[in-house]
């Protein structure tokens, strides 16, 4: 019975202890990003070890740009001129990012920010794990 209430009062503190997200955290998504993995909502991932095209985010503030990239082989990144507005908003604690394409607009949620990974979760519940590209990892 003891156990219990431990793990239970253990669990609550752990959750009630998530770091909130902040301005320095959405400044951590600047530069390049290639998609790692996705985690569907039935807990099945889908890996991606091959990628023909990395995202680039600029966001200065409160809003900035997402756009699509190709690694050249001579260790440049070639883009078609298209860009997604992203606007960064915060409520309960948590970071958003809010894109507006032209065509269509949605949100993500920003799980996890760091030096060499990022972690988003869309409306649909998917989890969207990052890492750096390889040329780019901080050693």
């Amino acid at each position: 019975m003891r156990i219990r209430i431990f793990l239970a009062l253990f669990a609550i503190s752990a959750i009630s202890c998530k770091k909130e997200m902040t301005a320095a955290d959405t400044a951590k998504i600047n530069g390049y990003w290639e998609i790692e993995k996705v985690v569907l909502p039935d807990g099945k991932t889908k890996e991606y070890t091959v990628n023909t095209t990395v995202d680039y985010f600029e966001i200065k503030g409160d809003s900035g740009i997402r756009k699509k990239v190709t690694p050249q082989i001579d260790g440049t990144y070639r883009d078609n001129g298209l860009a997604e507005h992203v606007a960064v908003s915060f409520s309960a604690g948590k970071a958003y990012l809010n894109y507006n394409s032209g065509y269509a607009k949605w949100k993500e949620e920003i799980i996890a920010t760091g030096d060499s990974a990022l972690v988003f979760k869309n409306n649909a519940n998917l989890e969207y794990h990052y890492k750096r590209p390889f040329a780019f990892t901080k050693k």
